[in-house]
């Protein structure tokens, strides 16, 4: 089993950045494909970033290219996603979810065995 903690969310102005943190447990991390999934109000659930286990790969929607990085301290058992130019258009919650299947369909939320809570990313005009 693994479970994941999101953190790091908040309320910043267009034009700011934040860093959220998935703090993962139970399972060793480094055998885990990493995804930041994003639900928006009155929208489904949609791929923001993913990283494989050792970090060698990685994938971005291409609404955030150029503005989001995902990384992974697998000593810490924790992946980030820093947020550098937010748009009011990146307000939604943001869940962390781990992949045992590899990279496979990384943007399909399907894939992903755990999922944590949730935190609330909301930019302002």
């Amino acid at each position: 089993q693994v479970q994941l903690v999101e953190s790091g969310g908040g309320l910043v102005q267009a034009g700011g950045s934040l860093r959220l943190s998935c703090a993962a447990s139970g399972s060793i991390f480094s055998s885990y494909t990493m995804g930041w999934f994003r639900r928006a109000p009155g929208k489904e659930r949609e791929f923001v970033a993913a990283i494989s286990g050792s970090g060698a790969r990685i994938y971005y929607r291409d609404s955030v290219k150029g503005r989001f990085t995902i990384s992974r301290d697998n000593a810490k058992n924790t992946v980030y996603l820093q947020m550098n130019s937010l748009n009011p258009e990146d307000t939604a919650v943001y869940y962390c979810a781990a992949k045992s299947s590899g990279m496979t369909r990384y943007a399909r939320d399907y894939e992903y065995d755990y999922w944590g809570q949730g935190t609330q990313v909301t930019v302002s005009s």
